[in-house]
């Protein structure tokens, strides 16, 4: 058996009910959660991101942009010569077209 010493009795004051947690203890106990949990859940975030996000991508030396842009610039002049040549072609091939309808023209094939 215990001694008497250690027992002591908890005397609740009338009116509170057994099961009641005072008012305090709730205060209390949600801003303990809030100074100890939000640091850990932010820390906790932070190296999900850290491993989820890709790492940054190393910037071009600049000999190596400019080189790139010069490529940039050829590949549009191209472009644009390739659509020209493509225009003419579909001008020279209206051309032969209304001249093969014409009556009488020696391009027209025979009945």
């Amino acid at each position: 058996m215990m001694p008497a010493m250690l027992l002591q009795q908890v005397i609740i004051p009338p009116g509170i009910p057994d099961n009641a947690i005072p008012i305090i203890g709730i205060v209390f106990g949600t801003m303990m959660i809030m100074v100890l949990g939000l640091p850990i859940i932010r820390a906790i975030i932070r190296a999900v991101e850290r491993r989820t996000s890709p790492p940054p991508a190393p910037a071009l030396p600049p000999d190596i942009a400019a080189r790139l842009d010069r490529i940039e610039q050829s590949v549009d002049s191209i472009a644009v010569e390739i659509e020209r040549v493509a225009e003419a072609q579909r001008f020279l091939t209206k051309l032969q077209t209304e001249a093969r309808a014409l009556p009488g023209s020696p391009a027209q094939p025979p009945r």
